[in-house]
């Protein structure tokens, strides 16, 4: 991703001359992979200079460590071009007049408190999420409502479970076997986007690959379709996420755990099923689960008995179950707050703008 930023960085030099021109640029903001920009803003005469983190805390807590974590192993990386990328940028996260995060105190408290006390040559920090898409601003050249949800207008309410492995993800081929047999199992009603396993079951590949001319519901158990007609529904590809998370039929989520899905699920106040496939998933799934309790991380071992066991807690559950409910609606109802006029994270943001307008005076 900063290999696609460095090279549009000509073109961002010759964007933000012309604007000069005309308007006077007090501030720049670039996400977490074009920190490279800032030297564009600086040659613009932008003086003060933001990074957005779309992830969480955490991620940002080990960014700003990884250049130490890097020192304090000798010897060289092997096979990478110098600079390494990900320490490089790393180590320009420091040049930052502000850190933006789209995270809130209330799901990271640890990380937050920690991250609020001033550290010597690092930038201030700022949670200021969650920001998510809003599942009820419809573009007026939207398509019609998804069928998926108009089944989940006839289903009670808080009895299905979502299952979505994210934009890209998916699972290998005796994976989607188990998870189909698995949820049959647990009796729940559920709505589930299949996506075609790679031909060589990587979890990699599935992320690199995700998108398929075959057909995903080809994968499944021999029946399964037919046996489970009265309390799921399977979608291939995609379904609107925020829409399908923010129904009311909606009680459980089965997710890989990207943070835009977390953001949107706590945002919705759905309580989560977490299933990591790689890259900071894990340490997010670890987090949700063990952390803050807004969880229940399945077992390394995913057969069919475990998924189904699971998924009952979780919508069900008298245990777990429902001290994960009970946690993820305190976790929504947080960060409703912050989002509010005075709230943790609107002060935080207006903090960031009052500077920005103090510098342009």
């Amino acid at each position: 991703m900063s290999e696609e930023c460095a090279r549009s960085l000509p073109a961002l030099t010759r964007m933000l001359s012309e604007l000069r021109e005309t308007t006077r640029l007090v501030a720049f903001v670039a996400d977490q992979f074009g920190m490279d920009s800032f030297d564009a803003a600086r040659d613009a005469g932008v003086s003060t200079r933001c990074l957005f983190m779309p992830m969480n805390l955490h991620a940002l807590s080990l960014v700003l460590r990884l250049p130490d974590l890097a020192a304090s192993v000798s010897g060289e990386f092997r096979d990478l071009a110098e600079p390494v990328q990900p320490v490089h940028l790393a180590k320009r996260y420091r040049e930052a007049d502000a850190i933006l995060v789209n995270s809130f105190d209330a799901v990271e408290p640890e990380v937050a408190q920690v991250l609020r006390q001033p550290e010597r040559g690092r930038p201030p920090v700022y949670p200021i999420g969650p920001l998510i898409r809003q599942s009820g601003v419809i573009p007026p050249s939207s398509p019609p409502r998804a069928a998926c949800l108009e089944w989940l207008d006839r289903q009670p309410a808080r009895s299905v479970i979502f299952v979505s492995f994210g934009s890209a993800g998916a699972l290998p081929k005796e994976q989607t076997h188990q998870l189909a047999l698995g949820l049959e199992l647990s009796g729940q009603r559920f709505l589930w986007v299949v996506r075609s396993p790679s031909d060589e079951g990587t979890l990699s590949d599935n992320y690199y690959n995700a998108e398929s001319n075959k057909d995903p519901f080809a994968y499944l158990p021999e029946g399964f379709l037919e046996r489970t007609k009265d309390v799921g529904l399977l979608v291939p590809s995609w379904a609107p996420q925020t829409q399908v998370l923010a129904h009311m039929a909606t009680g459980g989520f089965l997710t890989h755990c990207g943070w835009n899905s977390t953001l949107e699920s706590l945002v919705h106040g759905v309580p989560m099923l977490a299933w990591p496939l790689f890259a900071e998933q894990r340490l997010n799934a670890v987090m949700l689960a063990e952390g803050v309790g807004a969880a229940i991380r399945l077992p390394e071992r995913k057969d069919k008995e475990t998924i189904a066991s699971v998924v009952r807690e979780l919508m069900v559950g008298e245990g777990k179950g429902a001290m994960v409910r009970v946690k993820v609606a305190e976790l929504q109802n947080a960060a409703a707050e912050g989002l509010r006029d005075g709230g943790a994270a609107t002060t935080a943001l207006d903090e960031v703008v009052e500077k920005w307008e103090a510098e342009a005076n």
